[in-house]
């Protein structure tokens, strides 16, 4: 993610918003889904793995989530497109 995106709050809400898509999306492989799911329940659950970074969980939490957007924004593209999948797109 850039600078800029990084510091609007526009790109913080397409994070947000796609990463929660993403997670529920029937469309994107499980694996995909575990990449995000499973560090960032590992470091809520044992924050003392790295006791001496400054970094709170939800600071840790958005990073992930901004990398996740980006990977899964490249990896699916049609997920993201002006014509985006819906949850319940059925194909009409």
């Amino acid at each position: 993610m850039k600078l800029r995106k990084l510091l609007s709050l526009k790109g913080w809400s397409h994070v947000l918003r796609s990463t929660w898509q993403y997670v529920v999306s029937p469309h994107v492989a499980l694996g995909d889904k575990l990449l995000f799911v499973i560090p960032v329940a590992l470091y809520w659950v044992l924050p003392d793995v790295m006791p001496f970074m400054p970094i709170d969980d939800i600071g840790v939490s958005m990073m992930l989530m901004a990398w996740f957007v980006s990977r899964m924004d490249r990896k699916y593209p049609a997920l993201n497109g002006p014509k985006r999948l819906r949850l319940n797109d059925d194909g009409r």
